[in-house]
């Protein structure tokens, strides 16, 4: 296992991070706990999970996700895994009372329902799951001015994060599905006002979506907020095996038809030429993606999810392939065909 440190922390955090999304929804309890048990066995020392999963969300599954990882935990130490959560944005109408915001006292709530389902009394990273203002996220782009309404401010949000930090039941803070000026804003407030500094940004990162690298790659680099990919092989579209119109049987596109963000029009083509790419050299389609983005020098971690172990086992095994420069040199000319189809 390769491991990278997360931020400007002390923690050495694996390059494959262990997504669990599908956790009380296409996966059991006990199909979690061996994803778990064999993932760190690997060398996998961070885990990745959210308030609101399992994807797609619902009322009578949220929480599920960290139920499932609290029973695992239970049996473990505590210390042989960085953990990390997210707290939802506002728009979810059955966290907490509604309407909510990111504010100290939703933060607080939603920490420590985390806390009881996870059952611990600390999360090693905990993050915002997107943003309380209005603005660009989950594949839109374009943006367009619109009125922030009962908003809360960042420098607001940090404040309420950093107050956890400082009773020991976060050890750091970030962000996810956020923009540039979104990253700069925590940047500037914890410079001004002393507080925490946010480590991570868990935002999209893949062949068919690197906006990434267009605003926030180079503020991962100078300011250590480096990036956790999540969706490297754009929710299993970058394997190729919804090509031609495929509905594999049990596949997460094919049972949940509205997850639409991997499923533009034209995406066949762009697709095809990477899976052809990669078996003209020899190389797994998934696992080429997935090495594409362990590569990267401003990724810390790659978020992987699977649903079966084989796949887990693959995901993993993408540590071992390295890109040749033939292979990279034929991934820049596909993106340069059609950059970032599927934001």
């Amino acid at each position: 296992m390769q491991y990278r440190k997360l931020g400007h922390t002390d923690l050495d955090v694996s390059l494959i991070c262990l997504g669990t999304m599908t956790w009380g929804e296409q996966n059991t309890e006990k199909e979690a706990h061996d994803q778990l048990d064999y993932a760190v066995d690997q060398g996998i020392n961070f885990i990745d999970t959210a308030e609101m999963y399992p994807i797609p969300v619902s009322a009578e599954t949220q929480g599920r996700t960290e139920s499932y990882i609290g029973t695992w935990l239970d049996t473990r130490p505590r210390d042989e895994v960085i953990l990390a959560t997210k707290i939802s944005g506002p728009g979810v109408s059955y966290l907490r009372d509604y309407p909510y915001r990111l504010d100290r006292r939703h933060i607080r709530e939603g920490l420590e329902g985390s806390l009881r389902r996870l059952k611990t009394d600390y999360v090693d990273l905990y993050q915002v799951h997107w943003p309380d203002r209005r603005t660009n996220m989950f594949g839109r782009l374009g943006y367009t001015p619109q009125d922030d309404g009962d908003a809360v401010p960042i420098e607001e949000t940090l404040g309420a994060l950093s107050e956890l930090v400082d009773e020991g039941k976060v050890r750091y803070v970030g962000v996810s599905n956020e923009t540039p000026w979104g990253v700069m804003r925590y940047l500037r407030a914890a410079e001004r006002e002393g507080l925490s500094q946010i480590v991570s940004i868990q935002n999209p990162y893949h062949l068919l979506n690197r906006t990434f690298e267009i605003g926030l790659a180079e503020m991962a680099h100078r300011e250590g907020t480096g990036l956790l990919a999540y969706s490297p092989i754009a929710m299993g579209v970058l394997s190729g095996k919804y090509l031609g119109g495929a509905k594999p049987e049990g596949a997460r596109l094919t049972l949940y038809s509205q997850l639409q963000r991997y499923t533009q029009p034209g995406l066949d083509e762009i697709v095809g030429k990477y899976v052809a790419l990669a078996e003209r050299h020899g190389l797994d389609p998934a696992q080429m993606a997935l090495a594409f983005v362990n590569s990267r020098p401003f990724v810390t971690s790659t978020i992987i999810g699977a649903t079966t172990m084989d796949q887990l086992k693959s995901d993993i095994a993408s540590l071992d392939v390295s890109l040749s420069d033939p292979v990279l040199d034929g991934i820049e000319e596909i993106h340069d065909m059609r950059p970032n189809p599927c934001p």
